[in-house]
């Protein structure tokens, strides 16, 4: 806006409003991209509305707050009838609220915001969360005329019919893109694809690039399961291993990763397949571990939860790193909660 300005100052004020109704174009094309980058909401907000028709009613008020037309004037004449008219998205981002549960939905039901709106309520959706909004409008017509909507700063989406919508379709769609699929439900589950979407995400922000994939909700059931409280998940682990408290670092970690193994494994020559280690090697921690947790290793709600509280601190600390390095990496790294293997970690820590 500073430069159309500097531009209007060199030229005699008669030919200020030529100047200007030849600038606003370029100005109002750019300010709507940047606030589609910056407020995600507002793409949901324009629904299928033509980004042209964004720039238009912006470059009018531009024009009236200049002084150069008259509110009456903006008048534009009459568009194809592919146009969404506000109301109608105004309409969409409330059937969406009211899916998402962010809104009571109305006594009579969807149906009224599903006919004001131009998207009939399918039996079955699943819900997409992008981490930008670029596309979006694109990306829902090539998911079949999805409903796009605006929640706590991500764009996301409501995919009907989900059984038509297959892995290998999903992931050509979202292929490059940072996003998260949530499960499939009924109608009137909506909102918990969305939140677990919206979570998973959370978790595992990753990073962009042409190979990135899409995270999906049902490949990482368990962690999220693991995870949905990490207060709990943390006196879990407090409660369950706090046997290992008292050791070093590296004591407890190579405890940890052996206890795991053979939890995993059921005895010591698989616990030492695991580990890539001898299972004289594994004998001789699991006498260690015995020693420490006693009783419990014998006692199949113990060891469960002894299972659960090793895979749980792992994933917090596999969370923790990849929120970390989400912003300093420059290559893509795929989606996916799952943390280093077992026999990964022991050759890691060289044990």
């Amino acid at each position: 806006m500073c430069d159309l300005l500097n531009r209007l100052w060199v030229h005699p004020r008669v030919e200020w409003s030529r100047v200007v109704r030849k600038e606003l174009p370029d100005l109002a094309e750019k300010v709507v991209a940047e606030l589609q980058r910056g407020f995600p909401a507002l793409s949901a907000l324009l629904g299928d509305t033509p980004v042209e028709e964004a720039q238009w009613a912006l470059e009018q008020a531009l024009l009236t707050c200049l002084g150069f037309q008259k509110t009456s004037q903006s008048k534009r004449p009459a568009v194809p009838s592919v146009v969404t008219p506000m109301p109608v998205a105004r309409a969409r981002q409330d059937l969406f609220d009211a899916l998402a549960g962010r809104c009571e939905a109305p006594e009579s039901g969807l149906g009224e915001l599903a006919r004001a709106a131009g998207w009939p309520v399918p039996e079955a959706l699943r819900a997409v969360v992008l981490a930008t909004p670029a596309e979006a409008p694109q990306l829902a017509a090539a998911l079949g005329h999805a409903l796009i909507g605006g929640i706590d700063g991500y764009t996301a989406l409501y995919v009907p019919d989900p059984a038509t919508q297959t892995r290998p379709r999903l992931e050509a769609a979202l292929r490059g893109r940072i996003a998260a699929v949530g499960h499939a439900v009924p109608a009137a589950d909506a909102a918990s694809s969305l939140r677990w979407a919206r979570y998973l995400l959370s978790l595992d922000p990753g990073t962009g690039g042409p190979e990135v994939r899409p995270a999906f909700v049902d490949d990482n059931l368990s962690a999220l399961l693991l995870l949905q409280d990490e207060t709990l998940a943390v006196a879990l682990t407090a409660r369950r291993l706090s046997p290992l408290a008292e050791l070093t670092p590296r004591q407890s970690e190579r405890l940890e990763v052996t206890l795991l193994a053979w939890l995993e494994g059921g005895g010591a020559p698989e616990a030492a397949r695991l580990l890539h280690v001898h299972p004289q090697t594994v004998r001789y921690r699991l006498r260690q571990i015995e020693k420490l947790f006693g009783p419990a290793l014998r006692d199949p709600r113990a060891r469960f939860e002894l299972e659960m509280a090793l895979r749980s601190r792992r994933l917090m600390a596999h969370v923790r790193n990849r929120r970390a390095s989400a912003g300093r990496r420059a290559r893509a790294v795929p989606s996916g909660l799952r943390p280093p293997s077992t026999a990964g970690e022991a050759r890691v820590n060289g044990l």
